[in-house]
């Protein structure tokens, strides 16, 4: 699925080097590199300021927590993603709310959200929380719209998402926040777990500092309950030198993508009715897509996956479980049947391997293979 080996060795001088410069300075934890991260990181993305944190999931409750949710809140979300799109919700002490996804990009639906926001499980609703899906920008324009028709704050989860675009504008700078992931696997990865908030409002930026000290706007001063949630300055040295590359990178994906894409219509595997065993991934004309994962419709998909793994070819479910089927919140009350795109999706998803350094003839290796277990 991903091969970090290869990204390692060709920027491997600067890595070092930025790793000895920490270590010389003996500043570790926010250190100077933190801040100059931030700033390089807000002018990325465009957004206002950026607040580096832990993880991309502390990023998200520094968000909510800045959005001042609060418990009996709650926020909208998609059931079609990774655990901490919703656990974060939770942590904030508010209640998640789910609408189902558009089965074209797997996102969070503007048409589904509207039923959400109108129904009896509205509650006290506060934020909606769309999801970046795989690197491709959820519709901000109707969500956009939808938040502001019923005054709720637009939280991005961007953790998939860094160099996407929504109409020219890029993700970290749709909503009035926005979090990031920069785990290992992500397109700017860190060395270990890392994440960020960014904002275009300052006092936000300002509380998320303090948040992530623990509540502390100077030492052993406290002004409300935060969190231990500081980034290493090394991680911070590291996802400076990988941001100056990010764009080259995020490129090479699409590159990628494309060369997915024609090999399996040229195989004769795909179709755009679901008749053949392959449906390629729809690209919203709005959406710049980063392809942090390049993911499939197929049919047999559990089949398809042994028999790829069987070959040695990785691939991966994301998400096999939609969110509101997992135990732990069945609290909610949702049942099989709520969401059906959302299910169907987790049922029919399946992720290639996808990374810059991919080569054309591993990738005709994969699609070899796809195409002898459709024979």
């Amino acid at each position: 699925m991903l091969d970090l080996s290869r990204q390692y060795e060709k920027i491997r001088p600067e890595i070092l080097t930025a790793i000895e410069r920490v270590c010389a300075s003996a500043h570790y934890i926010m250190g100077e590199d933190v801040a100059a991260f931030e700033g390089e990181l807000a002018v990325f993305t465009g957004a206002t300021a950026a607040v580096g944190c832990a993880s991309g999931t502390d990023a998200l409750w520094l968000a909510l927590v800045a959005a001042g949710i609060e418990p009996g809140d709650a926020v909208v979300t998609t059931p079609f993603s990774f655990f901490a799109s919703a656990s974060a919700i939770v942590r904030a002490g508010a209640r998640p709310v789910f609408a189902d996804i558009d089965p074209r990009t797997w996102n969070l639906d503007p048409v589904a959200l509207v039923k959400t926001l109108r129904g009896e499980r509205r509650g006290k609703l506060r934020a909606v929380l769309p999801v970046h899906l795989y690197g491709q920008c959820a519709d901000m324009d109707a969500l956009g719209e939808l938040a502001e028709e019923f005054r709720l704050v637009v939280i991005e989860d961007a953790a998939q998402a860094i160099g996407a675009e929504w109409s020219g504008k890029h993700a970290g700078a749709l909503g009035t926040a926005a979090a990031l992931s920069f785990y290992p696997t992500k397109n700017l990865s860190a060395y270990g777990d890392a994440g960020a908030v960014t904002t275009m409002d300052a006092d936000w930026a300002g509380h998320m500092r303090r948040l992530r000290n623990h509540g502390s706007p100077r030492r052993y001063v406290h002004e409300e309950m935060g969190w231990n949630s500081r980034l290493d300055s090394i991680q911070a040295a590291i996802l400076r030198v990988k941001l100056r590359y990010i764009a080259e990178w995020n490129e090479a994906r699409r590159v990628r993508a494309a060369e997915y894409d024609r090999l399996l219509t040229g195989a004769g595997l795909v179709s755009h009715d679901q008749s053949a065993p392959v449906t390629l991934p729809w690209r919203d004309p709005k959406a710049r897509h980063v392809f942090h994962q390049y993911v499939v419709r197929v049919q047999r998909r559990d089949e398809l996956r042994a028999f790829l793994g069987e070959r040695g070819i990785g691939s991966e479910i994301y998400y096999p479980i939609p969110l509101h089927l997992q135990s732990c919140f069945a609290y909610l009350g949702y049942r099989e049947g709520d969401f059906p795109e959302a299910e169907r999706a987790a049922r029919e998803v399946l992720a290639l391997p996808m990374f810059p350094e991919l080569r054309l003839e591993e990738q005709e290796h994969v699609v070899a293979a796809i195409a002898e277990f459709y024979k």
